[in-house]
């Protein structure tokens, strides 16, 4: 999906993979630690995770996890999904691969 919406007053594009049964929120999604820094971490791949929850307990300006297409993309996609990403135009979005493990701070 990707869609233009107005952001802090500017026009962006907002895009993502659609898969919101697997959306848990970027600070909800499981993850491992690597070593004792806090910093240190990588994401679940979506095949070592169940469905996330419906509502995973994180809220964007009064906005939650949507539940059905029709909502996307809310506050809570832009500011909260890690699925999603913004960009001043569609030519610059990059979605994230959950297919394996992701590392909080790319290599």
């Amino acid at each position: 999906m990707e869609k233009q919406i107005t952001y802090c007053g500017f026009q962006r594009v907002v895009a993502c993979d659609e898969k919101c049964s697997k959306a848990w929120g970027i600070n909800s999604r499981p993850k491992e630690y690597l070593s004792d820094d806090p910093d240190d971490y990588e994401y679940l791949s979506d095949d070592e995770l169940p469905e996330a929850p419906g509502d995973p307990g994180t809220y964007e300006g009064g906005h939650a996890k949507p539940i059905n297409q029709s909502e996307i993309p809310n506050k809570w996609c832009v500011r909260e999904c890690e699925r999603c990403r913004i960009a001043e135009s569609r030519f610059k979005i990059v979605l994230p691969d959950f297919s394996k493990r992701r590392k909080n701070i790319p290599v």
